[in-house]
């Protein structure tokens, strides 16, 4: 009997969280439609996503005292999709002609990461913490993988994880709209592409749809084994760019044209703003003052990228919006679907946001034993000092 309770209790929950997505699903599909109308075109998915995860999430907790936590494997499968849905849009553009633009590439990261100390700074003098919280909660990255840092580091995982979490529902928020400014959308337009033909139901069309998704599973899980930078959006890319290839050059193989339905985009879309919804769900207990505090970093981080985005323009031939995209500091996988549904740019946005990827994951230990310098070397007492200058003043 001992075990059959637990075994109960794992089906409870897991029955729980599928009715908690169906929940979340139909509710953001409404409100996206709502945004869509509103003007927010390449986002309103996303952004209803948001929206529909932190008013589930509000009323299970509140209303119903159900316990969830925030569904990982649903963010994972939207960045499958959105990279499969990438990698089939870019599948016949040259993309090693892009190579010699990794410099640029690395030079608009760099300039993104100098904004982002500089806004850490600034952020562990306002909120009276230690710099390895700060650079944490400022640096462009993965909401829970920055947290998990700051936990082993003995720094404060909550706090990065509000700050995060606020740079990321800004930026996800702002950019559509100032796209909307220059790119006036059209919802029936958009309506008409998404219904015109959802889905094809042929034998044949749903054998490849099963394959492509298996391949992208199983590469997500090969790119995990070996510790690939975003291997949830970087694997199902790569696939998505050859899959036709692949098969097409089979000797005595049908030519084969694939693209994935219109409605695995929207999944997508709809996957990626839930769990940054439900993050905001699990903690409606936030201060006023908090969140006040969090979004003075978001911003200044926010307008670094808009620096950033200016800088790009001068070095470049590409248009406001374009370099907007590649430098602003949001998800990859938002940054790029907003991109491919304003026809923008795709192949440039996502070889600068995957090179950014890869750098930050890549200079992030150097970044971390750097501040760790900082805050224990003796000849650097001034600026410790002048971070903590705020709190003990307040302690006096």
């Amino acid at each position: 009997m001992s075990h059959a309770a637990p075994t109960i209790r794992m089906r409870l929950f897991s029955l729980t969280q599928l009715l908690m997505v169906l929940w979340e699903l139909v509710l953001a599909a409404a409100i996206g439609l709502g945004l869509l109308f509103l003007g927010a075109d390449g986002a309103a998915w996303i952004l209803g996503g948001i929206v529909s995860g932190a008013i589930a999430f509000l009323i299970s907790h509140q209303a119903l005292n159900i316990s969830v936590a925030p569904n990982r494997t649903a963010r994972k499968i939207g960045q499958l999709l959105v990279g499969l849905t990438v990698g089939f849009s870019v599948q016949h553009s040259n993309l090693l002609a892009l190579s010699t633009e990794i410099p640029l590439f690395l030079l608009l990261t760099g300039c993104l990461l100098l904004g982002g100390i500089v806004v850490a700074a600034m952020y562990a003098r306002l909120e009276k913490t230690d710099l390895l919280t700060a650079l944490l909660a400022t640096t462009p990255g993965n909401i829970g993988v920055m947290a998990s840092i700051a936990a082993d580091y003995g720094s404060n995982p909550a706090l990065v994880s509000l700050v995060q979490l606020m740079r990321f529902t800004l930026v996800t928020f702002a950019i559509p709209l100032l796209s909307n400014v220059t790119h006036p959308s059209d919802p029936w337009a958009t309506l008409h592409a998404l219904t015109q033909h959802p889905i094809d139901l042929h034998s044949w069309y749903l054998f490849w749809l099963v394959l492509v998704l298996l391949l992208a599973g199983m590469s997500v899980r090969v790119g995990a084994l070996l510790r690939l930078p975003v291997p949830g959006l970087l694997c199902p890319l790569i696939v998505g760019i050859g899959f036709n290839t692949l098969f097409s050059a089979v000797p005595f193989f049908p030519v084969v044209d694939f693209n994935p339905p219109a409605l695995l985009n929207l999944l997508g879309q709809i996957l990626l703003g839930i769990t940054i919804g439900e993050y905001w769900g699990m903690n409606p207990k936030l201060g006023t003052a908090a969140i006040a505090r969090a979004t003075i970093p978001a911003i200044l981080t926010l307008v670094a990228g808009l620096s950033v985005a200016g800088i790009a323009k001068l070095l470049t031939s590409w248009d406001w919006l374009t370099c907007l995209l590649v430098t602003a500091p949001g998800g990859s996988p938002e940054m790029i679907w907003i991109a491919l549904t304003l026809n923008q740019d795709v192949e440039v946005v996502t070889a600068g946001h995957l090179v950014r990827l890869i750098a930050i994951n890549a200079l992030l230990p150097l970044m971390i034993s750097a501040v760790g310098y900082v805050q224990r070397s003796p000849h650097l007492i001034p600026i410790r000092n002048w971070l903590t200058s705020s709190q003990n003043t307040s302690e006096t």
